[in-house]
């Protein structure tokens, strides 16, 4: 179905509304949600759907005819998976703009931003809202309602070439109206898009952008919070120089450490892309490479974006194709690889995809299944070797009794300081809470890091619920942060730093101010009880 289609058919006309209503309190009485649908049909044929019964929900809470109730509105989520990791998400391209690389293995496409295809889904909905980021905001929120999913925690991922290339006015305009989305009204600058949004009924909890190692200066880094980035993709595509320069990617394995150790030292979530099959690899050398990204301690991502290298028609690797100068790797090669090396990621890292959604009428050659991550997971359980990243463990719609959650805490070293990965578990190994404590060494890019242990992530998991509502069973409002939050002050502490910095998101401020932390600069800060110097690792 269109968007257009979609719309039309959400004309809800009181006759409809009626019929929704009565299949409703059918649901409610126990009737099963496709049974209930069944029982009424349109007069114009056919007959309801979810999004009906989602609409009625809503209409019936806000006229007080209903009670507010997260089980029931859970029942008639459509495509429940994406927000059962505790947030929603939603994604906004820039408009089309010159990239500084010159990747042979990148599409090109006038009408879009570099790398990046009309007819991908996010990619789509940009182009069709002639990449404005309000319309583009407004519509996405509009959608996700519309289907049953929570829109007060709103994760806002903006993708589109590399940011740190666009002029610095477009990326405040950009930010400020898709804030303006969230908030209902049109502020007059980004300072004001900002504090209202501390308080707004859907708050952003987490800002994302993605950028060239080589574009993260200390200048840059600055820059980047105070625009209210909490989280930033990094493409390092490999970690071999000799690959890179191949494939004219215009950055070194240097600058990729270089702009991990700088972001990670101002407390920022760091994501990290990774290519197999690009031009000059071999599945040997990925499998190979693949383990310089937890072996370097340099890097170490937070969380990862698998990207298999795809052959299609409009990059420049098509031509070296022809020429008998690339190979890519098959659907079977590609599962061996990635089963190979799922089980090697440490629990602190999230992989959030392990391939791209490019429609498979545009891949000339190699694998074309956009359903790969279920392939490996397949042949993960065959082989009797899970995977122990983030997304492996989340706890989902199962169920996690606080009292009944274990503590954890992964140390590691990362950059010049150490890394304390809080966890809260059930008794199963499900993960349905955690938290990331920096103890930096070495200067404070910013004063009011001064002394201070960085909090760079505080998240429940399950599914993502509004504000100060409960469901039995979920992890989401029963004091599993609160928990973590606590022992990220006891780690700092006791480490000896003085303060507890955390990279807060615009929406998460009144919560750090609730438990007794003050914003300073863009940072929510607390005193701690004063120990020893610090002494991380």
């Amino acid at each position: 179905m269109t968007r257009q289609a979609w719309l039309e058919d959400r004309r809800y006309t009181p006759e409809t509304l009626e019929a929704a209503s009565a299949a409703l309190a059918d649901v409610r009485a126990g009737v099963e949600v496709t049974r209930a649908l069944r029982r009424y049909p349109l007069a114009r044929g056919g007959y309801l759907g979810k999004h009906h019964l989602v609409h009625a929900y809503h209409a019936g809470v806000r006229s007080g005819a209903w009670e507010a109730d997260a089980a029931l509105l859970r029942r008639l989520r459509m495509k429940p998976v994406r927000t059962l990791s505790g947030v929603t998400t939603v994604t906004v391209l820039t408009k089309p703009y010159p990239c500084p690389g010159k990747c042979v293995f990148c599409p090109t496409d006038v009408r879009m931003p570099k790398s990046y295809l009309p007819d991908e889904p996010g990619a789509a909905r940009a182009l069709e809202n002639e990449f404005d980021p309000f319309r583009q905001t407004a519509s996405r929120l509009e959608a996700l309602t519309a289907i049953g999913h929570p829109t007060d925690k709103i994760e806002l991922l903006i993708l589109g070439g590399t940011w740190s290339a666009y002029p610095r006015a477009y990326q405040t305009w950009f930010v400020q109206r898709c804030l303006d989305a969230m908030n209902g009204f049109d502020s007059a600058d980004l300072g004001q898009a900002q504090l209202a949004n501390e308080q707004a009924a859907r708050r952003n909890v987490g800002l994302v952008v993605e950028t060239r190692p080589d574009h993260v200066s200390p200048d840059e880094v600055r820059r980047l919070r105070s625009l209210g980035v909490t989280k930033v993709q990094l493409g390092a595509q490999s970690l071999d120089d000799s690959i890179l320069a191949l494939n004219h990617r215009g950055h070194t394995v240097a600058d990729l450490r270089r702009a991990v150790t700088r972001l990670r030292r101002a407390g920022f979530k760091l994501v990290l892309h990774w290519m197999p099959n690009l031009l000059g690899a071999t599945l040997a050398g990925d499998r190979l490479d693949f383990a310089r990204l937890w072996d370097d301690e340099a890097l170490r991502p937070d969380e990862l974006k698998i990207y298999p290298c795809q052959l299609l028609a409009n990059a420049e690797l098509y031509e070296v194709w022809l020429q008998g100068g690339y190979r890519p790797y098959s659907t079977d090669e590609l599962v061996d690889l990635l089963a190979d090396i799922k089980p090697i990621i440490p629990d602190y890292c999230r992989v959030n995809r392990v391939i791209r959604d490019i429609p498979s009428t545009h891949v000339v050659e190699g694998n074309r299944r956009t359903s790969l991550r279920q392939d490996v997971q397949a042949e993960l359980a065959r082989r009797g070797t899970p995977c122990r990243c983030i997304r492996c463990r989340e706890v989902r719609q199962g169920k996690a009794e606080p009292e009944a959650l274990l503590l954890d805490d992964f140390v590691y070293r990362a950059g010049e300081g150490e890394e304390h990965f809080l966890s809260l578990t059930t008794q199963e190994g499900a993960l349905a809470a955690y938290a990331r404590v920096s103890l930096p060494a070495g200067e404070a890019p910013l004063p009011e890091l001064h002394e201070a242990a960085l909090l760079r992530e505080l998240h429940v998991v399950g599914p993502s619920l509004e504000f100060g509502r409960g469901l039995a069973g979920a992890p989401q409002h029963r004091g599993l942060g609160a928990r973590l939050l606590a022992q990220a002050e006891r780690v700092a502490g006791e480490s000896g730093y003085a303060r507890l910095a955390v990279i807060s998101a615009l929406g998460t401020r009144a919560y750090y101010r609730r438990r007794g932390y003050t914003l300073e600069g863009t940072y929510m800060v607390r005193n701690l009880p004063v120990g020893d110097p610090p002494r991380p690792g």
